[in-house]
């Protein structure tokens, strides 16, 4: 005979099944913020983000997917998307427009979150 399946032990088997359980499209940018990467950013960047670009070549621009771009704070990629960013080292410029007049609050950040999904 089957022992009786108790309530709670049923209920931890679906905590630990939707825990454990990949979401859907979880961490997948949403069209909008694809579309303004692309337009705003890839082509320095890349779509990738590795900056794998004739532009980014030229300018040496850092790979945001690696360790070292990512220990960046979420307020320093605001501030750079923001502000903009102006560098010369070893006779190379590295030049990036403001965006603070062009883009919203929410879409800063829902570039940061897409840069953060770039992550190795």
């Amino acid at each position: 005979m089957r022992s009786p399946v108790r309530p709670a032990a049923l209920a931890l088997a679906a905590a630990l099944s939707l825990a454990f359980a990949p979401a859907a499209n979880a961490g997948a940018p949403d069209k909008k913020t694809e579309r303004l990467w692309k337009s705003k950013c890839a082509s320095c960047h890349g779509e990738d983000g590795k900056a794998d670009t004739e532009k980014g070549k030229q300018m040496k621009v850092g790979d945001l997917t690696s360790a070292e771009a990512q220990k960046k704070t979420d307020a320093d990629f605001k501030k750079i998307i923001n502000e903009g960013f102006k560098e010369e080292k070893g006779g190379v410029k590295k030049e990036m427009d403001p965006y603070q007049e062009e883009l919203k609050p929410e879409q800063v950040d829902a570039l940061v979150a897409f840069i953060r999904g770039l992550k190795k």
